[in-house]
């Protein structure tokens, strides 16, 4: 039977939408085929879909037809219980739920917003359906405004009242509270009453980032028209400004995030505040909005077109100033799909309050054995921020890599340093909406680590002759900087090369990291993630005509890195013939690196199977394998490739990304004695967070085995 869960809230602005995107988040890491449904939406204007749902389809990439995610809307649902066919409403929602459960295994359920004029008919209807669908309820209740005593009497009489419906309970949910209400606070209620001793409780503070809408939100509530950057919609509100009074009093009144409100005719206020956007005396604005359908001075248009600094959001409405605000204070934001930000803060936010392996032993049963590329990438994100590690970007002014720091840093992926002039990094960080009181700057040329670590290169270049002047050049270059930085413990892990080569972000590792003891080949892996499956090709990045001794060596190491990532190493050493069947030397290579990889195997106690050679189609479709390597360990279920050369692992793996549509993460280097990792200067800001959440899972690994050492 199809498991599921039920989130439901007990009234408007609970921050219900941030929790289905944490459950979400974590069932994509632990179940191979997750669905979507709200069984009641709220209405709708013609045309639009519900929020919630688009979000989810959108954001977690699920293939649902819109119109079987849910089962009614609200208004439907009234009319049918007014007029005494409340079975046929619970019939219309069982029907599309059936419809979903025979293609997925597992279905997360949503419940209403509580927008309706009846919040008790909501709180019941969300009860029986959740008892009519056999799932357990995840309550979500908002500590908005309240006081202790007031959230400790709300969630009793909720869980009680919900208990006599026959309910049974994942958990319960206190959002948005004030950080004075901890899970402590609930022992004592679970003290008294035992049905409640068994119910998880997590308490999840008020996040500024999370309750504010976003210009665009503010676009879409007014029916505003844009006069000005467009491209900048996404930033957040935090406060609104009325400016009536004249501009020496209206610019103390600014604070992070304003939105200012003023009439389309007061241009002086307008160019105060794109003044005050350009000022590093002043904080930062989100927007403008005129009202009364008022336009500036054709001359003070013409000065914003041509304004040369961040772009600023500047809106128009019909609306006087009075009726606009108070519309404003009616605003409700969503989270939409496109919002990064916003995103990667509700998800880390979950993931910091809510115990996810206590609530997934409440609802999973059984672990798959495959992984798909979503599992893993979410497991990715969970393993990093497990033990937050120090990762540095020598790329620091770089839009890209700003925009990945920022998500990283939202979902606590990793503690990060950028490197670059510290003005200059932080005037890109702030035109990428990325708050930079959260990271570590340094600028490589104006730093007190710079005499040490010129002096630690030299030491180490000793034998080649260095010279101080030569080593004092190499050091303000960003990536030798940063690569001493790991090298010295000042960081953990490097990730570089959106911007430069791959020779250029790995030749200072090689002059001074150096490989690991018993490892004399640097090689790299690709992390293929095709749709149903997570597979290591190994190396196709770093060693053009490997020699034997080096095809045993990478293949071990790409082993040790699949096991590093969760992937059960079946080693397959690729060849153009299987078994005994084809000769040559190249062939003769790959026999010869299967003997000795199978004897350090043997020699290192290591638990891997590996085979060889063997031709990629017999390693990887079974059919294909029972005829050409029958009882084969490896043939037909390979999850690790030895590629024989560059030339072939190279084209094969870009061959199987576009072919296939698989993403490619990588390349991954392995044998240093500290993680650094090369980046392509195609990478997309999806690459960059993935390739840092690696990074400081291997650091997280040589710091296990350090201690081991010890």
């Amino acid at each position: 039977m199809t498991q599921n869960l039920y989130i439901t809230a007990t009234e408007e602005r609970s921050g219900k939408s941030v929790i289905v995107l944490g459950v979400m988040q974590m069932l994509m890491k632990e179940v191979r085929n997750v669905a979507f449904f709200r069984p009641i939406i709220s209405d709708t204007e013609p045309g639009d879909d519900d929020p919630d749902i688009n979000l989810v389809l959108d954001y977690f990439d699920l293939d649902i037809p819109y119109e079987d995610t849910y089962g009614c809307t609200l208004s439907k649902a009234y009319e049918l219980i007014n007029s005494g066919k409340e079975d046929q409403l619970h019939d219309l929602i069982l029907k599309k739920y059936k419809k979903l459960e025979a293609d997925h295994d597992f279905i997360l359920c949503e419940g209403t917003d509580f927008r309706g004029s009846d919040t008790s008919f909501e709180a019941e209807i969300n009860a029986d359906i959740a008892a009519n669908l056999g799932a357990p309820l995840l309550l979500v209740l908002s500590g908005r405004k309240k006081i202790e005593k007031e959230i400790m009497q709300a969630t009793q009489l909720s869980i009680d009242t919900m208990l006599e419906k026959g309910s049974s309970f994942a958990a319960c949910i206190i959002n948005r509270a004030a950080e004075t209400i901890t899970p402590e606070t609930f022992h004592k209620l679970q003290a008294k009453n035992r049905a409640l001793s068994r119910i998880p409780f997590y308490v999840m503070p008020e996040n500024s980032n999370l309750a504010s809408p976003s210009v665009m939100d503010v676009k879409k509530w007014l029916d505003a028209s844009v006069m000005h950057g467009s491209e900048k919609l996404a930033g957040l509100v935090e406060n609104y400004v009325v400016a009536a009074m004249q501009i020496g009093n209206f610019l103390d009144h600014i604070k992070p995030g304003s939105c200012v409100i003023t009439p389309g005719d007061r241009s002086d206020i307008i160019l105060a505040s794109l003044a005050s956007k350009a000022s590093s005396t002043y904080p930062d604005i989100s927007g403008i909005v005129l009202t009364g359908d008022m336009k500036p001075a054709e001359s003070v248009q013409k000065l914003i077109e041509g304004w040369q600094g961040t772009p600023t959001p500047i809106l128009s409405v019909a609306t006087n100033t009075y009726q606009t605000i108070m519309r404003l204070n009616e605003l409700y934001s969503h989270i939409q799909a496109s919002d990064s930000q916003r995103i990667a803060t509700a998800l880390g936010t979950f993931s910091k309050h809510v115990d996810t392996k206590e609530l997934t032993e409440h609802l999973i049963s059984s672990i798959p054995t495959t992984i798909t590329p979503k599992m893993f990438e979410y497991a990715l994100m969970e393993k990093a921020s497990q033990d937050k590690q120090r990762i540095v970007l020598p790329e620091g002014t770089c839009e890209r890599i700003l925009r990945a720091a920022d998500i990283l840093l939202r979902r606590g992926v990793a503690n990060l340093t950028l490197l670059g002039p510290a003005d200059e990094v932080k005037s890109r960080a702030a035109a990428c909406g990325m708050d930079t009181r959260w990271v570590e700057i340094i600028d490589p040329q104006n730093t007190n680590l710079l005499a040490p670590f010129v002096d630690e290169y030299m030491k180490a270049r000793a034998h080649k002759g260095m010279i101080e002047d030569i080593a004092r050049d190499r050091m303000t270059d960003p990536t030798y900087f940063g690569t001493m930085m790991v090298h010295t413990g000042y960081a953990d892990g490097m990730v570089s090369g959106a911007e430069n080569t791959t020779a250029h972000t790995i030749r200072p590792a090689f002059e001074f990291i150096k490989t690991k003891p018993g490892i004399s080949t640097v090689s790299s892996v690709f992390l293929m993630c095709l749709s149903d499956r997570v597979l290591v090709y190994g190396d196709c990045a770093v060693n053009p005509n490997p020699t034997a001794k080096q095809l045993a060596e990478i293949a071990l190491s790409s082993a040790e890195t699949a096991r590093l990532f969760g992937i059960e190493p079946r080693v397959a050493m690729l060849s153009y013939s299987t078994g005994s069947s084809g000769k040559g030397e190249d062939v003769e290579r790959v026999i010869e690196a299967t003997k000795i990889a199978q004897a350090l195997i043997i020699e290192r106690k290591l638990d891997i199977n590996l085979e060889g050679p063997i031709q990629y189609d017999a390693a990887i479709d079974p059919d294909v394998a029972r005829t050409k390597l029958p009882n084969s360990l490896v043939a037909g279920k390979a999850t690790v490739f030895t590629f024989p050369d560059l030339n072939t692992g190279n084209n094969t793996y870009k061959a199987v990304q576009r072919a296939a549509g698989a993403v490619a993460i990588g390349p991954i280097l392995q044998g240093l004695n500290k993680p650094v990792n090369d980046l392509s200067r195609g990478c997309t800001v999806d690459d960059i967070v993935n390739t840092v959440a690696i990074t400081a899972i291997q650091a997280q690994e040589e710091k296990r085995l350090f201690a081991l050492k010890k």
